[in-house]
C-alpha cells in the first residue's frame, strides 16, 4: 500500500428531493441526504436494525445531474471522498461538519438484488 486514499462507497436511500443551487461563481452545488441501514442481533437474539444519515455534496456536472435524475426515496449508489470543514455562524461560532463529497452516482433500480456474502 504505497498510496492510501480517501474513498468511500455508500448504498442508500435519498431522505429527500436533491437541493441544487448556483454558487455565486457559476457552479453547480447539490446538497443531499442519504441514509443507510445495518443490521445485528441484540444480546437476546433479536434483530435490529440501524439507520446512519450521511451528508452528501456535489458540484459541478455530477451535481446538475443529482438534481436532474435523483428524487426522495430512491436508492443510489455514491463513490467520494469523506470531508470535514469548518466554518463560522452567523454568531461568530466555528462548527465542524463532516460530509461524502460525491464524484460518481449509479441510480439503482428496484429490480436489482444484492446477495448477503
Amino acid at each position: 500500500m504505497q498510496t492510501l486514499r480517501n474513498q468511500v462507497q455508500l448504498i442508500g436511500r435519498l431522505g429527500q428531493d436533491v437541493n441544487t443551487i448556483k454558487t455565486e461563481t457559476g457552479k453547480s452545488l447539490a446538497r443531499l441526504s442519504v441514509a443507510t441501514n445495518s443490521y445485528y442481533k441484540d444480546a437476546e437474539g433479536k434483530s435490529v436494525e440501524n439507520t446512519e444519515w450521511h451528508r452528501v455534496v456535489a458540484w459541478g456536472k455530477t451535481a446538475e445531474l443529482m438534481g436532474e435524475l435523483l428524487t426522495k426515496g430512491q436508492e443510489v449508489l455514491i463513490q467520494g471522498r469523506i470531508s470535514t470543514r469548518k466554518y463560522e455562524t452567523k454568531a461568530g461560532e466555528v462548527q465542524y461538519t463532516t460530509e461524502v463529497v460525491a464524484e460518481q452516482f449509479l441510480k439503482l433500480s428496484k429490480s436489482l438484488a444484492v446477495a448477503d456474502m
